[in-house]
């Protein structure tokens, strides 16, 4: 179900239907809203929608997903939800945390031979939370793409966040890393950038107590991916995947406000 709190943010953000379409009357967005959410979350193949539910086709929401994604609108609703969490004081900006767990997703573009599942292809997400563990950005790339390489995308991809006063945030005080992240030149890109870089070096003892301080964004990732269409990828085109992503980290933020406001 969509609740009435949210289908009012996000009724704004989606674009017209053409006036003059051919065919028959189109599904209602809200439905074909609910039905890409059935989807997100049970993880069945698009012709396998319940009809019955009154969501319409598979294919209907398929489509209605690509153009959505196409005209922004998970990506604007995911920066509506940062700015609610920034007005009720729910981002942590002292601290973000990155990083990019084993390879789940198996088709598509973006794919390459998995490192940790005998070379099959495959392909992973790249992850920043703040420090309380809300999603900030995911990036979608081959399982083969090293974790440092998508250490400045995932910074630079963070929206400006709005909902306090003054200009929009998009920076955190610092950025908190496993060795996977080890890299000079990047230590140098986030310094300038105004970020503190807190990252472990290779073949030197782990920094004392960031196990403590990282381990949010391995409960991120395990919220991400209950949402089981993100658990394994099935579409072939990065955009529709892409999609879902930012829909999922609105819907992991809208809960955090509900219960927030509870």
């Amino acid at each position: 179900m969509v609740d009435d709190d949210l289908w009012v943010l996000i009724e704004p953000l989606l674009p017209p239907w053409p006036e003059r379409s051919p065919g028959p009357r189109p599904v209602a967005d809200r439905l074909c809203l609910r039905g890409i959410l059935y989807v997100l979350c049970n993880d069945i193949a698009w012709q396998l929608l319940p009809l019955e539910l009154g969501f319409g086709s598979g294919q209907t929401c398929w489509r209605r997903l690509e153009w959505w994604q196409q005209a922004g609108v998970f990506d604007q609703l995911h920066r509506v939800w940062l700015a609610e969490l920034n007005a009720a004081s729910e981002l942590d900006w002292l601290r973000a945390c990155v990083d990019g767990p084993q390879p789940r997703q198996k088709r598509g573009a973006d794919t390459g031979p998995s490192p940790v599942d005998r070379r099959k292809t495959g392909s992973k997400h790249h992850l920043i939370c703040d420090g309380r563990g809300t999603p900030l950005k995911v990036v979608t790339t081959a399982a083969n793409v090293n974790d440092v390489t998508q250490t400045l995308a995932l910074v630079d991809g963070i929206p400006p966040v709005a909902g306090r006063p003054g200009s929009p945030r998009h920076r955190p005080d610092a950025l908190l890393g496993d060795k996977g992240y080890d890299s000079n030149s990047h230590r140098e890109e986030l310094r300038r950038r105004r970020i503190l870089p807190v990252i472990s070096c290779k073949g030197s003892p782990n920094i004392k107590g960031l196990g403590k301080l990282r381990y949010i964004v391995d409960q991120t990732f395990a919220l991400l991916h209950q949402f089981k269409r993100l658990a394994v990828r099935w579409e072939r085109p990065t955009e529709l995947h892409d999609g879902f992503v930012p829909l999922a980290c609105a819907l992991i933020g809208w809960r955090r406000l509900k219960k927030h406001r509870s």
